[in-house]
């Protein structure tokens, strides 16, 4: 059994998959034992292939079509040999050892799933720590971002000491490191979120089964493209996923 596993699933944005791959190779330390899986859904063919050859810790996969992004995560569920599991996109940069961390972390504090800080390129923390959403929630974020400052501050969870470790109802699934027992007992990702929201469900079930912790002792950079918010075909799939999120959990209005 290795350390840890690490899945990122590409789609169409080599440049980004390769900097994060590298990034990851060149700040966790030799001694833990990894294995990188790269799930390509892009349209291109075998264009992040040559990362497998160039790295003995790389394993490179190509679904027959596009699996989302849960379902990409999925994909190499069944393959998983590690203690721990790593849910990475391509536009995060490591610039310390932070699995290192988060794997002490959950080994000293008995989590479930735990987030690091996340940052924009100048080291502004993000806010992709959050209570569960509701509908007004959601109408607020997608429609009305400049709007009900004071609904989106508590929803974004800017009352808590971000110097200090605490629990998460749902983390931006940007970066996550869950144990994977925990991973394969949940079945992964909910394969009905082709993509948006798959997120949130995989937190709410690891909160269920265990716990999500932020951990403040180690930073990652996250470049965050809000691809919804500019593409109408994406924000489709964004509604489309939230309507499927609230008939599982409850039409909770705010």
């Amino acid at each position: 059994m290795i350390d840890i596993s690490i899945t990122i699933v590409a789609y169409n944005d080599e440049v980004d998959v390769r900097n994060a791959v590298c990034s990851i190779l060149e700040h966790t330390a030799v001694t833990i034992s990894k294995k990188i899986y790269i799930v390509d859904n892009s349209t291109k063919e075998n264009t992040l292939s040559f990362l497998a050859k160039e790295y003995k810790d790389v394993d490179y996969q190509k679904p027959e079509k596009n699996l989302g992004f849960g379902g990409g995560h999925n994909y190499v569920l069944n393959n998983l040999n590690s203690k721990y599991h790593a849910i990475v996109n391509p536009d995060i940069l490591l610039t310390e050892d932070s699995f290192l961390t988060l794997m002490g972390f959950l080994e000293k504090t008995g989590a479930g799933m735990v987030v690091p800080r996340l940052t924009d390129e100048q080291g502004e923390l993000q806010s992709v720590y959050r209570r569960e959403p509701t509908l007004l929630d959601m109408a607020i974020r997608m429609f009305f971002p400049s709007l009900f400052k004071k609904r989106q501050s508590y929803h974004t969870m800017q009352d808590m000491d971000y110097g200090k470790p605490f629990r998460v109802p749902f983390a931006q699934g940007s970066f996550l490191v869950i144990r994977t027992e925990l991973f394969r007992e949940l079945g992964g990702f909910d394969n009905r979120y082709f993509m948006y929201m798959e997120d949130v469900d995989l937190c709410r079930q690891v909160n269920i089964k265990s716990s999500l912790w932020y951990c403040p002792k180690t930073s990652v950079i996250h470049k965050w493209e809000r691809g919804s918010h500019k593409d109408w075909k994406l924000l489709k799939l964004h509604l489309t996923s939230m309507f499927q999120y609230f008939r599982k959990w409850g039409w909770r209005l705010c």
